[in-house]
């Protein structure tokens, strides 16, 4: 093997790295929400703006990370999210409090943007463009781990064993015993987490990446034409109501499962909020098959109403179905922002890069969406806050009837015999 193959290799398992540890960071805030509410006495209205903090600032640093990359490299860009990150961690670990959460929240967000920003050019670079669709379906996969495992790691840091990881952090941030704020220590892993990552960047070689045309976010004409079509809106919106439903499910599962049905938030509430991420895992797995055999526009006609239908089953259903209605959704919600993703830049002809910003702002819906759901839980109750999810899902399906590509996805037809 090649000294060059081998570094090849480290990059790519670096960059994989990297989105689990985006999703490990990303995904935890469902599982915190119960705890986040009790600790600080906060409304519903309140607390929904911990992931408003958090996606206002994917919302905002998406397209400034892609026209700093080209300017400062992607080392020191990488370097600057990590540090984020530890900044964020460490902030609320010092400072335990509703306001310190909100800053840390929203410092870790902005480098989890710009992460995201950075490591799609160098997985294609360091792993090859021809095993691009290979290596990026990997990497989808490790952000779904992570994402299922984040919220079994926080049942485990609040566990109560002398000699296990809860022992550990209790050695280290201590004054949080002290506090009865033993959930917060989740945030010294991230912060261990951030410095390991850190410290492998600084000393790891990275491939010279150049952008392509797909990837470079483009100068201010370009947003501002991309603006006036219909089209690009359309799409806009579709990836706000995509993240603002896949949040606004996932952020409240275990609070809802707590208030209507008493299950305990720290075990089966978490492992509720582990198994949607884990079940969107597999449901993206499935759904690469189903694109290989039907339309995607009739694949995401079919997984949204069915995401629907669980969400119904979840938020109406008897003790049990609600339980596994919620962690139901996640499965059939895989498919959809891949597909909304596909349709929209294979909807223009040109300028996809910048198109490719304008929808990575949409993310700002996961903000927007809670504090909706929040003051509707408020103002009524947390059931009918959650039903605003179903205006984000009819728009989501009125996609799959509406869009118009200018290429579709290629299907394999399978030959009966006879």
């Amino acid at each position: 093997m090649t000294n060059q193959l081998r570094t090849n290799y480290l990059v790519v398992a670096y960059v994989l790295l990297t989105f689990f540890f985006i999703s490990f960071l990303t995904n935890i805030l469902g599982s915190l929400n119960p705890s986040a509410s009790e600790s600080f006495g906060l409304s519903k209205t309140m607390v929904a703006f911990l992931p408003f903090a958090f996606f206002l600032a994917y919302g905002i640093m998406s397209i400034p990370a892609g026209l700093l990359l080209e300017r400062v490299g992607q080392k020191r860009l990488l370097l600057t999210a990590f540090f984020l990150a530890l900044l964020g961690s460490l902030l609320f670990v010092a400072f335990p409090n509703f306001t310190f959460f909100l800053v840390a929240l929203f410092t870790i967000g902005c480098g989890m943007a710009i992460l995201q920003v950075v490591i799609n050019p160098l997985l294609r670079v360091s792993g090859g463009e021809e095993n691009y669709a290979f290596t990026s379906v990997l990497g989808q996969l490790c952000f779904g781990l992570a994402s299922f495992v984040a919220p079994l790691i926080y049942t485990l840091s609040l566990a109560e064993d002398e000699a296990g990881l809860s022992s550990f952090l209790n050695q280290i941030a201590g004054h949080l015993v002290v506090l009865d704020l033993r959930w917060v220590s989740i945030y010294v892993i991230f912060a261990l987490f951030a410095v390991g990552m850190l410290v492998v960047t600084l000393f790891l070689k990275l491939p010279k990446t150049t952008q392509n045309e797909d990837e470079r976010i483009g100068d201010l004409n370009s947003f501002t034409a991309l603006l006036k079509s219909k089209t690009v809106i359309f799409f806009f919106l579709g990836i706000f109501a995509y993240v603002g439903v896949e949040q606004g499910i996932s952020f409240w599962i275990s609070k809802f499962l707590y208030q209507y049905h008493g299950f305990d938030f720290e075990t089966v509430g978490a492992k509720a909020v582990a198994n949607f991420w884990g079940l969107m895992t597999i449901g993206g797995l499935v759904g690469l098959v189903l694109l290989k055999l039907l339309d995607s526009k009739l694949v995401l006609k079919l997984f949204t109403s069915l995401t629907m239908v669980c969400l119904l089953s979840g938020l109406f259903g008897p003790k049990q179905f609600s339980l596994y209605g919620f962690q139901a959704c996640g499965f059939f919600m895989a498919v959809m922002y891949p597909i909304i993703i596909s349709l929209a830049l294979n909807s223009v002809k040109e300028m996809h890069g910048s198109f490719a910003g304008i929808l990575m702002t949409g993310i700002v819906g996961g903000a927007l969406f809670q504090l909706l759901i929040g003051f509707l839980g408020d103002l009524t109750s947390l059931r009918f806050g959650m039903i605003f999810n179903f205006i984000g899902l009819l728009y989501i399906l009125f996609i799959a009837f509406w869009a118009k590509p200018l290429i579709k996805n290629k299907t394999v037809k399978i030959k009966s015999k006879g």
